[in-house]
């Protein structure tokens, strides 16, 4: 198994509201794709940053290209992405899964 991790950032006082369009987009797809065997959330608001991550954890990488395309490396955004995210980093972060409790 494969876990896939994406960072990004948004002012706290529209983390609500981003939480609400992530849930809609990136968890709804993530969801959709075969392959997909899960997904988490994760928020963290520090100063004038809402820190979130996603976590979803997949068959394979192959199964990972199904939703992200041939370069599973490259974040994938959305359009109205603009109106929250402070940042792009244009790359996420694969981890092979080697214990599951």
């Amino acid at each position: 198994m494969i876990a896939r991790i994406w960072h990004g950032t948004t002012v706290p006082t529209k983390s609500d509201e981003y939480l609400d369009y992530l849930n809609e987009t990136g968890v709804s797809d993530y969801r959709a794709t075969e392959g997909n065997r899960g997904v988490y959330v994760l928020r963290k608001i520090e100063d004038d940053r809402a820190h979130f991550l996603t976590v979803s954890f997949w068959e394979s990488m192959k199964k990972i290209e199904k939703f992200a395309g041939f370069d599973p490396e490259k974040a994938r955004y959305y359009p109205e992405d603009e109106r929250f995210l402070l940042d792009f980093e244009p790359t996420v972060e694969h981890y092979e899964v080697v214990v599951e409790a």
